[in-house]
């Protein structure tokens, strides 16, 4: 019985953070799972036709992927998800494979980036070991943000850093709470001028460098700026801290010890 692992990404159109972020992702699960051979899906139509359109790369939808695997012989697979949290894009992820679960003998679904307490803790860990931020400077994350109510994930980690000493780290979102009204607030509080600007998203693709580092007047860096702060934007994706990576690594060898979720 062949056995798979498929990872599911929202997806980028940038071709540079994708081979930085998720192809990183890819290629240390294929490392881990060597029996099991690796296949990719997006969840993004729109990513997914413009990789076609621009650079003739063909990327799986979910569907089409399980749809692949089991014209492969594969029976038995183990997804795993670059999702940040369980929003919108990882439930219709799991909407899309469960008409699955009867096709194949076993299908479980690794967690996202940011599940359990510990998870939050040692994400915060890593990317204040990664980035480190200098002395008098706030490091200013940009979450993606979601109308789910999953969203609290975002406070939830803002207050980790927070309770873990990190009181020079704040969290915001360009589509949920908190909103840079929330992040202004707390650059005020902490008499700061100096801001490194980094996105708390597994790819650093138009959001990184249009909503926060773009040259317009409502991106997350002209808002900063014209407030008198020195801005610092770093255009690195998660993907590209070699422990988030093995975060992710971690949550599918949990899925496949049989503590993840399963759709059968």
């Amino acid at each position: 019985m062949k056995k798979a692992i498929l990872t599911v990404s929202f997806g980028t159109s940038h071709l540079d953070t994708l081979e930085k972020t998720i192809g990183a992702i890819e290629r240390e699960l294929a490392e881990a799972f060597p029996d099991r051979t690796l296949y990719r899906a997006f969840t993004s139509g729109m990513v997914i036709e413009k990789l076609k359109l621009d650079h003739k790369l063909v990327i799986f939808r979910v569907e089409e992927a399980m749809e692949q695997m089991y014209r492969d012989g594969v029976r038995e697979v183990l997804v795993q998800p670059t999702h940040i949290i369980h929003g919108l894009e990882y439930e219709k992820m799991r909407s899309q494979l469960a008409p699955y679960q009867e096709r194949f003998s076993q299908v479980r679904i690794g967690a996202p980036l940011l599940e359990a307490t510990k998870d939050y803790e040692e994400a915060a860990g890593l990317i204040i070991e990664d980035v480190r931020p200098g002395d008098g400077e706030s490091l200013v994350l940009m979450g993606h943000g979601t109308e789910h109510h999953t969203n609290a994930a975002y406070p939830a980690l803002d207050y980790t850093f927070w309770a873990k000493g990190y009181k020079n780290v704040i969290v915001g979102t360009v589509e949920g709470f908190p909103e840079m009204d929330e992040v202004l607030k707390k650059l005020k509080e902490q008499q700061t001028k100096r801001v490194l600007l980094m996105p708390f998203m597994v790819v650093a693709g138009d959001h990184a460098r249009n909503d926060m580092a773009g040259e317009d007047e409502d991106s997350w860096k002209s808002i900063l700026t014209a407030r008198g702060y020195e801005v610092r934007p770093v255009i690195k994706g998660l993907g590209e801290i070699p422990g988030i990576r093995q975060m992710f690594v971690r949550h599918a060898r949990e899925a496949k010890e049989g503590s993840g979720e399963s759709v059968r």
